[in-house]
């Protein structure tokens, strides 16, 4: 049996539906439908790795809209699109009516008469992002129910301010990989912690996906960061009845070098302080540029504080039998590279720098997966008719 063929399998056995449903935060699904998405992820790597077309959608746009700057998530929402035989239209803002005023109501809307899927980036506003996208996701209802859409698209999150789904689930299929299953991970240590940054204002919504997920398969999660850095308290209080209801463990302190010890995982990120991203959100909206660049100095003097809180060979050593995966979204901050002191030591990130490229690699696979569940009734028939078909991708 094909690999492809045993994910359908998975997901006939599975008996869960996405149908009809958004991805917008990853701890509003069941354990079930998360399975659901990497098994149909894992099969469409399958389709596409045997040469095999994935394309279920004979036209459609795939709209994107990303309100942060992106290099990974905007070309894996792209790719994922594509795989799927999906067009891609950026909506630029500042190029729409919706410089002019334009309602969120009305460009949901006008966006998505031929359009199956929908992809947001808006992490710039704490507060803000995941609003957004359920305001977009109530226009989308409002427009199918009163016949003005012939279909209702599927609203993805590509990162706002409380998750990052699309990178946590390409995480976790990253370590699904790596130990062989789900169930090699129970039991196992992460540390998600803090990491020196010469840049501020880094969204929460990374180490927050990391804990909400990764604490629902029965892992020890350990959450590491400076005295003030902290997470937004809903999401960390989720992450400890998560950990409560699983098995697994959730703990939280200010010292990079216990969450290291013995890790199996480690997963160094810089992030802003909850009160200062707070803060920000004030700043922005009030266009207040004077104030936004005394945060910026002020924050970044605390940074400086803190400049030890870097993933290093020593550090690394604590780790279990000192050979802990390293984990990062990308792009870090290395030490002599990228910046004159960041994140991560040189060494340390050069020798596991092919394995992060394939952990991101995971990510227009699970954005597919994302769309597909979304928009097909039975995502195992679909497949199965694309494996049948023996339709190339590649003709030659």
């Amino acid at each position: 049996m094909s690999d492809v063929s045993k994910q359908i399998e998975i997901i006939r056995r599975l008996n869960a539906s996405l149908f009809g449903k958004d991805f917008l935060l990853t701890w509003d699904k069941s354990i079930a439908e998360l399975e659901l998405i990497m098994a149909v992820a894992e099969a469409l790597r399958g389709l596409y790795r045997q040469n095999g077309s994935a394309r279920c959608f004979d036209s459609g746009l795939a709209v994107s809209l990303f309100r942060d700057q992106s290099t990974r998530t905007r070309f894996s929402f792209a790719s994922a699109s594509n795989l799927l035989g999906l067009t891609v239209q950026d909506l630029d803002e500042g190029k729409s009516q919706i410089a002019h005023g334009e309602t969120v109501r009305e460009t949901a809307n006008m966006i998505s008469f031929l359009t199956e899927a929908i992809g947001i980036r808006d992490d710039m506003f704490l507060g803000a992002g995941h609003t957004y996208m359920l305001e977009v996701a109530a226009a989308l209802d409002d427009g199918f129910k009163s016949g003005v859409l012939h279909q209702r698209p599927a609203v993805v999150n590509l990162q706002c301010d409380v998750d990052h789904p699309t990178q946590a689930m390409a995480d976790l299929m990253w370590l699904k990989e790596y130990f062989g299953s789900l169930e090699n991970l129970r039991g196992r240590k992460i540390a998600m912690t803090w990491a020196y940054s010469p840049s501020y204002g880094k969204p929460l919504s990374v180490p927050q996906g990391i804990i909400g997920l990764m604490t629902r398969f029965g892992m020890h999660v350990s959450l590491a960061h400076p005295e003030g850095y902290d997470l937004i308290p809903d999401v960390v209080e989720l992450a400890r009845k998560n950990a409560g209801a699983t098995g697994g463990t959730f703990t939280t302190g200010a010292s990079m070098d216990e969450a290291f010890r013995n890790a199996d995982i480690v997963y160094p990120k810089s992030w802003a302080p909850f009160r200062v991203m707070q803060r920000r959100t004030e700043l922005l909206r009030g266009n207040d540029r004077d104030g936004l660049k005394q945060l910026e100095k002020e924050c970044l003097a605390n940074n400086a504080r803190f400049t030890g809180w870097e993933c290093t060979e020593q550090k690394m050593k604590l780790t279990k039998n000192g050979a802990a995966i390293y984990l990062h979204c990308l792009p870090a901050d290395i030490s002599g590279v990228s910046c004159k002191q960041g994140e991560v030591q040189d060494s340390v990130f050069d020798r596991y720098r092919i394995q992060t490229y394939k952990e991101a690699g995971w990510k227009p696979f699970a954005i597919a997966a994302m769309i597909l569940t979304s928009r097909f009734k039975d995502p195992a028939g679909v497949l199965e008719k694309l494996a049948k078909g023996g339709r190339p991708r590649l003709i030659g």
